[in-house]
């Protein structure tokens, strides 16, 4: 969603493991180092432990995609297995037939004749088990009788454990010595340093295509400590991070965006402080200086009573609501968040009748010369088109809500959740989205609905005529030659003005700029004039 306005390539914080975007740190060279050790020496164990995240899994594939050429792996990713099914599984990695053995004895005699043919053959053949603090005693002891497999100089197999913290408990275990006593390499892999977790998140951005600072340095800072410099924390928090920013359209990342992140993905309620609220909104320091937050909070928004004048000497304002934080409405909220009902209030709003029984919502609507258009996208783009929509909020348990916006208004919004509507703030608003959003509009062109250079019909003659009604309605100045009607063909025809007109529309609504006329265009034009006096967000969506 968010790569095309950072100008990158792909995502740069994926948690999957690629070892194009790994980072050779220290810790990490120091612990493929020994990995690659265990490939080349013969006999005992290798034992890599690390915490979760740190980058284990992510040293494995790096590893195996630098095999010596000598060299037979047998990768076993899923350690929950009984002695027997641990047989099996490293017999079917190696390539051994052994649809006819049914016994651990013959299981082993198989990997013993296959050793033996590889070893002659100067191959050697390594066992890595992923995960390995999860074997259990009986499958380690079983692990442990695979080293006695050898000639009279050479053990014939080398096995590497790779597993979290845990596994060293688990082998200083005193009926497992003889396991640990063979262990003849131990690493331990820890996080990153504060330097390192700076140079982490540089080296991914780069691999994902783009050399601009986008993270400050105050931004990487506040990345470690929330971290501690683990890797897939630091990964998390980065997307988190870059997906808030590309919501609120900023280029650069400070550490304000990096604790919204972090609080976001740590799976706990984060309790709100009265500063942050002042941070966005003016009016709410004037009614905490009158009221108490539980006076106000989930409140749903009510029409507005008179104020009442108190008979003294100077005018007493009302006090206005509290503007809301989304993460207090998702877990107090008693409406319904389901899809369903978000309909029904959007369809409410263009005074339309939503029955769930009657087919698709998107079906329903165009029994009544509405359409549905769902996109992603910023919040910019979003408030350009002007109308009210479905959004999908994840609230910190990652449980979705759908509700509808139906107001926006400098820093505040309004949002409704089955038939009650709550005043929040925007800043709250853009944390919890996704980036999804769901609208009804009006079509006003009746052909090909997507309008571009060269095109001649009646449908761009209503988008001529559009574009010079918005500016006239905005009283606006235009240096183009296209400032008053055309008469005739010309006005029909898709030509370098218009396009010219299209781009300067787009670019001034934070659309994408490519001067076609799109379902986007459309419904911004269509939402400024407003013609069918359908709802709207703001009577001033660029203000």
């Amino acid at each position: 969603m968010y790569t095309r306005f950072f100008g990158l390539n792909e995502k740069p914080f994926a948690i999957t493991p690629d070892p194009r975007y790994l980072y050779m740190s220290e810790k990490h060279a120091e612990a493929l180092a020994h990995l690659m050790y265990g490939l080349n020496e013969a006999g005992g164990f290798i034992q890599l432990t690390g915490e979760v995240g740190t980058g284990k899994t992510t040293v494995i594939r790096t590893l195996l995609e630098q095999l010596p050429q000598h060299a037979d792996v047998a990768l076993i990713l899923n350690p929950n297995l009984n002695p027997q099914e641990f047989l099996q599984a490293i017999v079917h990695e190696l390539g051994i037939k052994a649809e006819s053995l049914t016994g651990s004895k013959q299981l082993i005699d198989a990997l013993n004749a296959h050793l033996l043919d590889k070893h002659a053959k100067g191959r050697r053949v390594v066992v890595i088990v992923d995960e390995a603090q999860n074997l259990s005693p009986e499958t380690l002891e079983q692990v442990r009788m695979l080293t006695n497999l050898e000639t009279a100089t050479t053990k014939l197999l080398q096995i590497i454990l790779i597993g979290q913290p845990e596994l060293r408990d688990v082998l200083a275990r005193s009926d497992l010595r003889q396991l640990a006593q063979r262990i003849t390499g131990r690493y331990h892999l820890a996080p990153l340093s504060r330097d390192d977790t700076a140079a982490y998140v540089w080296h991914r951005m780069r691999v994902a295509g783009t050399n601009i600072e986008i993270f400050t340095d105050a931004a990487l800072r506040e990345v470690h400590r929330l971290s501690g410099g683990v890797p897939r924390l630091i990964n998390i928090i980065c997307d988190r991070a870059l997906l808030g920013a590309y919501t609120l359209e900023e280029h650069e990342i400070g550490p304000r965006l990096i604790r919204e992140a972090a609080s976001e993905v740590a799976g706990h309620w984060r309790t709100k402080s009265w500063w942050r609220w002042l941070k966005w909104s003016p009016v709410v320091a004037i009614a905490i200086a009158a009221v108490s937050f539980t006076a106000y909070a989930l409140r749903p928004v009510k029409p507005a009573a008179p104020a009442v004048v108190v008979n003294t000497p100077e005018k007493v304002e009302p006090i206005k609501p509290v503007t809301l934080d989304v993460g207090d409405v998702l877990q107090h909220a008693t409406g319904s968040v389901d899809t369903d009902a978000a309909f029904a209030a959007l369809f409410d709003l263009w005074h339309v009748k939503f029955n769930p029984a009657a087919g698709t919502a998107c079906e329903q609507v165009t029994l009544v010369g509405l359409e549905c258009v769902y996109q992603k996208g910023a919040w910019a783009q979003l408030v350009a088109l002007n109308r009210p929509a479905i959004l999908q909020l994840n609230d910190d348990h990652g449980v979705a809500h759908q509700v509808v916006l139906s107001r926006v208004l400098d820093h505040d919004a309004t949002i409704t959740i089955g038939n009650d509507r709550y005043d929040v703030s925007i800043a709250s608003l853009a944390r919890y989205w996704n980036g999804d959003y769901l609208v009804i509009w009006k079509p006003q062109v009746t052909g090909q609905r997507t309008l571009n250079m060269g095109m001649r019909s009646n449908d761009v003659a209503w988008l001529r005529s559009t574009l010079l009604a918005t500016k006239n309605d905005q009283s606006a100045s235009s240096s183009s030659a296209e400032t008053k009607p055309e008469s005739g063909r010309a006005r029909n025809l898709f030509d370098e003005n218009l396009l010219q007109q299209v781009i300067e529309f787009q670019r001034s609504h934070h659309l994408e700029a490519d001067g076609v006329a799109g379902v986007q265009t459309q419904v911004a034009l269509d939402a400024m004039l407003n013609v069918n006096h359908g709802p709207v967000l703001s009577s001033s969506p660029n203000s």
